[in-house]
This record gives structure tokens, C-alpha cells and sequence, in this order.
């Protein structure tokens, strides 16, 4: 299937960003808070306001031509900044269903369903429910941690498979699988690289937050699992306390103990660069790494004492590819979270899943060679996690590179 492949059988994945325990929260209009990161939306342009109105009673929207129903759930009413995030969610999902529909060489095999969850669990469920009366065989969506355990619990009663669209995988299992990049991920592909690289001693400064806590966590179970014995964990509430933690770790940096330093957090990566370079630390001693976050603040590309910093990436061609399209249809450049409805709708429509008997079977939906997303290369796991095949790239001259391809 042309940009959307199962790569064991040939058939037609966020990047998101994420850690595993958090909720997703509003913040100030036009952004959305995931723990210690900023998502921004592209508000005031029809990018981000082209969903019909809907309410969470409200009927479905249709879209596609296919025998099989999948319903759509997601925050179309409600909070504005999460309804912004749905309407893009929804406009992705129309986009990939317009490349099934003139692509001669792909079968039509699903109808998308939209249904409105407003912003709370309620309405989550009652969407749930309601796409389950109306026989949908596989629900995508919701977008929000409470409302995905809400629509799961749901979907676990009828037997109903779910892919949701959270940062949260407290949820994930028993039918339910999350479609998103979690903290473990991020930090077993930095840490193999870190390893095959020579580096023996990795640290981390993490914000004193739920994302914080979810990223040192696994960083200390990460890091023991690849074969390391992790140096030190340190947590600070500002950025202001960087001199201090820099500190504290310069003697460890000084004995060879300390020689990889986690910044996940691209708020804070600045200070603490500053910090490490104020105190003397050689660049080359200590490799400093950051987080698949890194990727949406490019002006972490522009900090002097950044160049040379590693993070994990997804693969950036997939929003790229379907970028013109978007910008043509609804008026604004797409935001990343965009690929995961569209990868999510396309997916939904793979004939070995679609069309299996049941379709989306747990067998198929976690084959272990995955599926090619536009994120790249991704597949779930048995326990409703994802993996994603995630690059390692490096910041030099104001811009990132990749240094290392994508893998799982």
C-alpha cells in the first residue's frame, strides 16, 4: 500500500510525545500542556476549526465507503484548545480516508464515524457506547488519559478493540492499545546508543512533575535493563536551580563516572547547558542527550552550549508527505499530532485487519514486524503499548541531524 505498509505482509503509525503517566491538560488558549512540554495548535486559521459542530449526543458524522464501521472518537465541543486538537485529529482522519478513496490501488474497506466526546469521561463513554450500538468493529480515539480509560472500559465490555490516541498507558491492555511514544521508548533508544557509543555512565536532571517522574522512571529502569548501573537522578522544580544540580554532579564528571547527562525537558536544557559550560565541563566528557520533545523546539538548535546534544526523533517525512495536502484542504500547516489519526484511519482500513474474521484481531493488530506509518516504522505490543523505530539525530551548526537511522 503506497506511504502505509504492514511489513510482514505488505499491506497498509506520534509521535507524539509522551509519558506514560500523565493526564493530557489544557493550558493557556492555543497550546496543550503534556506535563513539563508545550504542543502548540494552529488556532485562528481553518486548520483547526473545519469540524462540523457536534455535541457528544449527537449522530455520527460519516465519512468513507467501506462495509466495515470505525468509529471516531474524539473532543470536538467543550475546552477550546482540546476541541482545537480534535478538529485536527478529525481533519487528518478525513485526509487519509480522501488518499484510501483516490488511490485506485487501495480496497475501500471502512466508514470513519465521528463522534463528539466534549472534554470529559462521560462523554467519552456515552460515545463509546453509542458507536458500539451503531456496530463499529474498532474505535479510534479518545484523545484525553481519563477519557480513553472511560471509552476503554467500554469497549473492553463488548469485546470491542480500541486504539487510542493518549499519552497515557495506564489504560493500555486487554484490548486497548495506545498509539503514542512513551517515555521507555525514548529512553532505550538513546541508552543503545549511548552503549554502542563507549559511554558508561549516564545521569539525569528531570523535572520535579508528573512528566519528570514518568521520564526518570524510565530512565533508572531503562538504563538497567541496557546494561547500565545509572550514576545519579536528580529533580529540580526551576530552571534556576541548574548552577546547584551542575554542582552537585561536577564531581562525578570530574572521577569519569558521570559521562552521558539526560535533559528530557527542552524548557529547562538551556540553563543547564549554560550551567555545565560555566562550570568547565568539557563538551566532549559528558554527552548530553534530550528527548523526542527536543524535536518540536528548534531553537534548542540554536543554543551554543546544545551543539553536539543527542535526542531521539521520529521520523519528520511522514508529516511532510501529507503536509501539502492538509495546507490545501483546511488551511494550515498540520501540527505532529496530526499523523497519528491519519496513520490510525489508514491502518484501521489495512485489509488483513479490516477485513480478517473478527477483523482486528489481537493476533494481527500486534504482528511483531509492525506496521509503516507515517511516523515510521511502529507496532503494539501484546500488552497494548507501542513501539516506534525511532532515529537518534545531533544538534550542530543550528540545525539536527540524524546520525543514527530509525530503529525498533
Amino acid at each position: 500500500m503506497k506511504g502505509f505498509s504492514g511489513s510482514a505482509t505488505g499491506t497498509g503509525r506520534l509521535a507524539a510525545l509522551a509519558a506514560a503517566a500523565l493526564l493530557l491538560a489544557s493550558c493557556t488558549p492555543g497550546e496543550l500542556q503534556f506535563g513539563s512540554r508545550t504542543l502548540s495548535l494552529p488556532f485562528g486559521g481553518s486548520g483547526a476549526n473545519t469540524a462540523v459542530s457536534s455535541t457528544p449526543s449527537a449522530p455520527a458524522e460519516r465519512f468513507g465507503r467501506g462495509p466495515v464501521t470505525v468509529a471516531l472518537l474524539l473532543p470536538l465541543s467543550g475546552e477550546p484548545t482540546l476541541s482545537a486538537a480534535g478538529t485536527v485529529l478529525a481533519n487528518a482522519s478525513r485526509l487519509a480516508i480522501d488518499f484510501i478513496n483516490t488511490n485506485p490501488n487501495i480496497g475501500e474497506n471502512i466508514t470513519i464515524a465521528l463522534r463528539d466526546t466534549g472534554d470529559t469521561a462521560a462523554g467519552a463513554s456515552r460515545a463509546a457506547t453509542a458507536a458500539i450500538s451503531d456496530g463499529a468493529r474498532l474505535i479510534l480515539g479518545p484523545l484525553t488519559s481519563e477519557q480513553l480509560g472511560a471509552a476503554g472500559a467500554v469497549a473492553r465490555a463488548a469485546g470491542v478493540p480500541l486504539i487510542g490516541f493518549s499519552n497515557n498507558a495506564a489504560h493500555a491492555g486487554n484490548g486497548v492499545y495506545v498509539l503514542a511514544l512513551l517515555p521507555e521508548q525514548q529512553m532505550q533508544r538513546a541508552l543503545s546508543y549511548l552503549m554502542a557509543q563507549g559511554r558508561r555512565g549516564p545521569a539525569g536532571v528531570f523535572p520535579a512533575t508528573p512528566y519528570g517522574e514518568a521520564m526518570a522512571t524510565a530512565f533508572r529502569q531503562q538504563a538497567i535493563a541496557t546494561g547500565f548501573n545509572p550514576q545519579a537522578v536528580y529533580t529540580f522544580s526551576s530552571p534556576s536551580e541548574a548552577a546547584s544540580i551542575v554542582a552537585q554532579a561536577k564531581p562525578l564528571i570530574e572521577r569519569g563516572l558521570i559521562d552521558a547527562l539526560f535533559l528530557p525537558d527542552p524548557a529547562s536544557a538551556p540553563a543547564f547547558g549554560a550551567a555545565l559550560a560555566a562550570a568547565g565541563v568539557d563538551g566532549a566528557a559528558v554527552q548530553l542527550v534530550g528527548s523526542a520533545d527536543w524535536a518540536e523546539h528548534g531553537t534548542l538548535f540554536t543554543q551554543p552550549t546544545l551543539q553536539g546534544a543527542i535526542f531521539p526523533a521520529v521520523d519528520e517525512s511522514g508529516l511532510n508527505a501529507i503536509a501539502p495536502a492538509y495546507q490545501a484542504r483546511f488551511g494550515a500547516r498540520p501540527p505532529q499530532m496530526a499523523t497519528i489519526a491519519y496513520t490510525a484511519t489508514i491502518l484501521a482500513n489495512v485489509n488483513t485487519l479490516s477485513l480478517a474474521s473478527p477483523p482486528y484481531n489481537p493476533a494481527t493488530l500486534t504482528n511483531p514486524a509492525g506496521f509503516n506509518g507515517r511516523d515510521g516504522l511502529f507496532r503494539f505490543r501484546a500488552d497494548g503499548r507501542s513501539d516506534y523505530a525511532l532515529a537518534i539525530k545531533r544538534i550542530s551548526g543550528n540545525s539536527a541531524a540524524t546520525v543514527e537511522g530509525p530503529r525498533l
